[in-house]
């Protein structure tokens, strides 16, 4: 190349240094409601692909089958703690930083990392197959084994996701989504319907996962435009404690809303098990919903300057939507609980109808909880990770002390999720209270 290519005088240079600056920045507000718009319609596709999914399981094999089904589904989302805490910090920083040069340089930096950790983890899970099918009560410990060569990639797909965040390509986050559960739910159906049973399942889930990671999709950084600005200011690399503080969150957020299942599966009978999870099938659904509106909101709140979040868009936004699709969910729940159970699981499930509107008010009550301490953490290093992790323990050592049916599993869960919610939202209505003290005055 020659040197008239690569040296580029400095008002230029500024220039798109500044035109990447008012991309990210311009219209908060409008980047809000977009990402919000296109994750959440597309998550309402990934979504049905799961429900579907977890359906025809269900139907293929039956409830006792499904329950250790969706106790490996569910052990992956415990372990999927790692993936969004790669996945969170590289959006963090890839947001943060306003060159493209640093923001590819975040990228890489934590993609060498991820790929290890991958590794670790995978090893891990061949090494401890035997204990963990036992304390599932599963029939053969090698579904652990094949489970974990899918963790040997799901970092990564976290770092390629992160990246797509960061960035607020939320469409190209989208369909990565989409052909992820697509893939899954394709591989699944042969695979099953080939006698492979468990094995079929989870073989589908590992397959997915790898091909998510390998999914061409939109580049991480527009080469030509990085070549041209070159290395221009400092790069501000993800912290140790940005990680910790993620890690934090996210075992947290997995065991809050996973380990009733696990626990269930330990403590009750395969039926019994599975008409819990199926429970829990429909009212994660409303979780997977709130969590797009989250992903959209983090970056933009991540990025904006330090008066920006005391705009209500900010925050407001984002909340106004989880509050108005958690009230319009239970209502659905408490209107026709047969008719959802009948309709998506047939006969078989009919008996956990009364729950199904508990469930929801349980993940309606984290969700809101989680728009809130996700904006605290894209702001700062927030304290508010540690005490969901504390409240996750609570419900464990709750669960563990009260369940003598499925009614009070989910109303043990209710109660403590009432007192996280009242306890996350103080610091937010003393900064309120504060605020208009500043205006009256």
């Amino acid at each position: 190349m020659s040197s008239e290519q690569t040296t580029i005088p400095l008002p230029l240079r500024e220039g798109l240094r500044s035109h990447w600056s008012e991309r990210r920045l311009k219209t908060p507000a409008s980047v809000l409601l977009s990402g919000s718009l296109i994750l959440l319609l597309g998550s309402a596709f990934v979504s049905g692909l799961n429900f579907l999914f977890n359906v025809i399981m269900a139907r293929l094999l039956g409830p006792a089958l499904f329950s250790q089904a969706a106790a490996i589904v569910t052990l992956l989302m415990l372990l999927s703690c790692i993936s969004l805490s790669f996945q969170l910090v590289c959006a963090k920083f890839v947001a943060r930083n306003d060159s493209p040069p640093a923001k590819l340089s975040v990228y890489r930096s934590m993609s060498r990392q991820a790929w290890q950790v991958g590794v670790a983890v995978a090893l891990l899970l061949v090494i401890a197959q035997k204990p963990i099918s036992a304390y599932l009560r599963m029939p053969n410990a090698w579904v652990i084994a094949v489970l974990a060569i899918a963790m040997a990639f799901y970092n990564q797909l976290g770092v390629k996701r992160g990246n797509m965040q960061g960035w607020c390509r939320f469409g190209s986050l989208s369909r990565n989504y989409i052909f992820e559960a697509a893939s899954k739910l394709a591989i699944a159906i042969v695979l099953v319907e080939l006698g492979y049973g468990i094995f079929g399942v989870v073989g589908a889930l590992s397959a997915s996962i790898i091909a998510a990671t390998l999914l061409p999709g939109a580049r991480k950084v527009p080469e030509d435009e990085v070549a041209e600005i070159g290395p221009v200011g400092d790069c501000i690399p993800a912290s140790f404690g940005e990680g910790m503080q993620a890690i934090v969150f996210f075992i947290g957020q997995v065991i809050i809303n996973n380990v009733d299942i696990i626990l269930v599966k330990h403590f009750f009978a395969s039926e019994l098990a599975g008409l819990y999870a199926a429970v829990a099938l429909v009212g994660r659904l409303l979780y997977f919903a709130s969590w797009q509106v989250v992903s959209a909101m983090f970056p933009v709140s991540a990025a904006s300057s330090e008066e920006e979040p005391r705009k209500a868009h900010v925050l407001g936004v984002p909340l106004a939507i989880v509050l108005l699709m958690c009230i319009g969910f239970i209502l659905v729940l408490a209107v026709f609980p047969g008719f959802v159970m009948h309709l998506v699981f047939g006969e078989g499930f009919h008996s956990a109808e009364s729950l199904l509107s508990l469930y929801a008010i349980s993940t309606a009550l984290y969700a809101v909880a989680m728009v809130l301490i996700t904006y605290e953490m894209s702001r700062k290093i927030a304290n508010t990770g540690w005490l969901q992790l504390l409240f996750s323990g609570a419900i464990v050592l709750a669960i563990y002390m009260f369940h003598s049916d499925l009614r009070q599993v989910i109303m043990v869960q209710i109660w403590l999720k009432v007192l996280m919610l009242l306890v996350v939202s103080l610091p937010f209505l003393r900064s309120l209270q504060s605020l208009r003290w500043k205006e009256a005055a």
